[in-house]
């Protein structure tokens, strides 16, 4: 069982402004409460009991926030990179400083999912996995053309989820052996995750099922959507 989940919550989110002008992305509102409202409650469903936060810009905002709420009840620690250091910076000082689990959830303070974390601890451990990528089926918003003969289009087909193109949604599970993989700074998905897979060493992918759901709130129109047509899951209280 899981029990600790690192969230890195320390960009400065310049897509999202002027939302993100005098606030951190996680504390942007999704249906009347913060995006970190969601994770941590989503987070608590799955018995998760340690969070660690990665904090940088506006990080007083975020220390404000969990203590207005007294942690949600949580075992809470805090650590501080710097916005330039990005994601490596970030999960390597707070793994290094507040992770004592062998396995642990490792995600982006932007998702928004009900993903089965037990599910995708159980694809860990069976693989032996340095890291296990949650991933999705890339969902295009474009129309898809169906081209038949000589350039005739036959159909148009919108919103399509292509199976064959997954796409990593920021969720990871991590063994802490992936301390000996993460440079000091820059970003972890190209540095770390691109370099496991090229060297087939212990990277892992796990395909949400069709009853899960994921949203990565990037700019506003990602924001709206959100709030307009996000499905059921999103009403835990």
């Amino acid at each position: 069982m899981i029990k600790t989940a690192v969230i890195i919550a320390g960009g400065s989110s310049q897509r999202l402004r002027p939302l993100t002008d005098n606030k951190p992305k996680t504390l942007v509102e999704v249906k009347g409460k913060p995006i970190l409202y969601w994770i941590i409650q989503w987070l608590k469903k799955h018995q998760i009991e340690h969070v660690v936060i990665g904090v940088a810009y506006k990080k007083e905002m975020i220390y404000d926030y969990m203590n207005a709420n007294r942690n949600f009840g949580l075992k809470v620690d805090f650590s501080e990179h710097t916005v330039e250091g990005g994601t490596a910076q970030g999960f390597k000082l707070a793994i290094k400083r507040f992770v004592n689990d062998e396995d642990f959830l490792a995600m982006n303070g932007d998702e928004l999912t009900n993903l089965d974390i037990g599910k995708l601890y159980e694809a860990h451990k069976k693989n032996n996995a340095i890291v296990t990528l949650a991933s999705a089926p890339f969902h295009c918003r474009f129309s898809v053309l169906k081209i038949g003969d000589e350039g005739k289009i036959v159909g148009f087909e919108r919103d399509m989820r292509l199976h064959n193109a997954p796409v990593h949604i920021g969720i990871n599970m991590f063994n802490k052996r992936i301390l000996d993989h993460i440079p000091d700074t820059g970003g972890i998905e190209e540095l770390v995750f691109k370099k496991l897979a090229e060297d087939n060493n212990g990277a892992y992918a796990y395909m949400l099922p069709e009853n899960e759901s994921w949203m990565s709130i990037n700019t506003q129109k990602d924001l709206e959507e959100a709030t307009t047509h996000m499905t059921n899951w999103l009403t835990i209280s």
